[in-house]
């Protein structure tokens, strides 16, 4: 098992992921930017793509999603709380950014502490919402996939419908899981939850 990072894809620069089983298949963990750039990311692999697993439904996290799914008819899965913003141009910001907008239908939802995988390959599902509704978190043995609740010396921006006090209690949550993770974040360095939890600027209300 490998973990391959493709990062700041796109005019957000977002990181995506994929986890590469023993049967040289992938499970990604986002779909940003273009579907172009991803297949090509997989191919030059030598990967088939076998599950997308979304941390949220923000526009920029799933803009490849749709040219993706036409490539590989693969499962998709998202929290029930972001789901609408698969089919909703609006929900999920692409209005608001102004970007192109294609809905995806027929992904499968997740729920809290739900383990899935494909090839014997395992993540556990963590609801940390706070950055949007529908917020999660992947846990691969001492790897976070973090998404945008939790950056390298910031945290996901709350001011789209998100709210502040719940990703807090979601990153409190999320260190009592994975002590000491790994951090992979949906957009700039990777970090560990150890050093974001005490050193990070927006967490001082978790070390009061």
């Amino acid at each position: 098992m490998k973990i391959h990072a493709f990062r700041d894809i796109g005019d957000f620069a977002v990181n995506s992921y994929a986890v590469e089983t023993d049967s040289r298949r992938a499970i990604l963990i986002d779909a940003p930017g273009s579907a172009e750039y991803l297949s090509s990311e997989l191919s030059r692999l030598g990967l088939d793509l076998g599950m997308i697993l979304l941390t949220h439904g923000h526009c920029d996290h799933t803009e490849a999603l749709a040219g993706l799914l036409k490539k590989y008819p693969c499962p998709v899965y998202i929290s029930p709380g972001d789901a609408e913003m698969l089919t909703n141009p609006r929900a999920s910001l692409a209005e608001f950014f102004g970007r192109d907008f294609e809905p995806v239908s027929g992904a499968k939802p997740l729920s809290d502490g739900q383990k899935i995988g494909i090839d014997g390959v395992e993540l556990g599902v963590v609801f940390t919402p706070g950055h949007s509704r529908g917020s999660v978190c992947y846990l691969l043995g001492g790897t976070v996939f973090s998404g945008d609740t939790l950056f390298r010396g910031t945290v996901g921006r709350t001011d789209l419908n998100g709210d502040f006090g719940e990703l807090l209690r979601s990153v409190e949550k999320l260190s009592k899981i994975a002590v000491c993770g790994d951090v992979l974040p949906g957009h700039g360095e990777p970090t560990d939850l150890d050093s974001e939890l005490c050193f990070n600027p927006y967490l001082e209300p978790l070390r009061r």
